[in-house]
């Protein structure tokens, strides 16, 4: 059905009184027939002046830009809409404004009659905070990163002395327990440097691993030919949280090899693994050493072995240690219950697994 002129024009006029919105009614030469209310005062224009100017008469010329009137010049000849484009407004009267801008063409089959609706979204302020959000976390980033990385030299300073005093004193269980404390202080400082360098992101744990593993054998074991320690891990990555949970396991159930698993300088091998699937995750360390001691139930747990324990519960998993034959499996698995119909590796289905 045909819309009269006049009829359409008083529709598009009442929309344009009624938005809150800043909202322009153009004919198809570009002159103001109309604007709402928050138009004339979000841009400062006196409403009385704007009717029969063109829009690129209004103000003091700063709607006057090539890129405004090649756009809708599109936007008339049917060729282009203007959608949610963006455009800077320059002004005398301040700073230059960031615009959004949505066109459209008002064509009721009367060539003689045609309007473009403008309307316009004022994001200056909106972009202005995006900015702010963006530098206030960039800055924070960066601050913790440089945290981080005073943290690790901290460490590694007061691990020095520490070294430096175990070498110092003359009873040799005071030097056993400086030098168990050098180890573990300078582990968690490669822990700290490896951290910092994931930019607080997700962290790639089998990198993460290999060097924090590096760094315990660089300071704990003098013939690498004698000793091995390596890592076998798939691509798993995780929180910095819970990595530094895992690093900290770890390092003491790697320690605890060094020192228990191979008395008298025999040879040997120690092999890190980390494999997941989807929540369910197992961390082992395994050593082809002396094995499990005999009277191991009637043992104390020592303090490594009460890290190792309390950190596994804090990640909702349980220590398993068993005999490798030779040598020490230690594993830490964290599983949840197994979805209905999930299948394993080889097809089969999977049982429900304990929590």
């Amino acid at each position: 059905m045909a819309v009269h002129p006049d009829a359409a024009l008083g529709l598009a006029l009442a929309v344009v009184a009624s938005s809150t919105a800043p909202m322009v009614l153009l004919d198809g030469d570009f002159t103001v027939i109309g604007a709402s209310a928050s138009f004339f005062r979000t841009f400062r224009i006196e409403p009385s002046t704007a009717p029969g100017l063109k829009l690129f008469a209004l103000g003091s010329g700063e709607w006057d830009m090539r890129q405004l009137r090649s756009l809708l010049s599109a936007t008339v000849s049917g060729d282009a809409e203007i959608d949610a484009y963006e455009i800077d407004l320059k002004s005398s009267l301040g700073a230059p404004r960031r615009l959004v801008l949505n066109a459209r063409k008002l064509d009721y089959g009367d060539a003689a009659h045609q309007w473009v609706l403008l309307s316009i979204a004022d994001v200056t302020d909106a972009r202005l905070a995006e900015k702010l959000k963006d530098d206030l976390l960039r800055e924070k980033a960066i601050l913790l990163q440089e945290v981080q990385h005073r943290v690790a030299n901290s460490l590694q300073i007061i691990a020095s002395v520490i070294l430096q005093s175990a070498r110092k004193v003359s009873s040799d269980e005071t030097r056993l327990h400086l030098t168990d404390a050098h180890n573990r202080v300078m582990s968690v400082a490669a822990m700290q440097q490896q951290l910092a360098a994931s930019r607080l992101g997700e962290v790639e744990l089998r990198s993460y691993f290999t060097k924090l593993c590096d760094s315990i054998g660089a300071s704990m074991i003098r013939d690498h030919d004698q000793l091995v320690l390596e890592v076998k891990a798939d691509d798993s990555t995780s929180t910095a949280e819970i990595s530094v949970s895992l690093g900290l396991i770890l390092t003491e159930l790697v320690i605890n090899c060094l020192k228990h698993a191979f008395p008298g300088g025999r040879l040997g091998r120690i092999e890190v693994g980390y494999h997941s699937r989807g929540p369910n995750w197992t961390l082992s360390v395994e050593d082809d050493g002396v094995g499990l001691p005999k009277d191991r139930e009637s043992a104390t747990p020592g303090l490594g072995t009460s890290i190792v324990e309390a950190l596994a519960k804090q990640l909702s998993a349980h220590v398993q240690i068993e005999d490798a034959h030779p040598g020490t499996l230690v594993s830490v698995i964290h599983n949840q219950i197994a979805a209905v119909g999930e299948e394993d590796e080889s097809g089969d289905l999977l049982p429900q697994a304990a929590v």
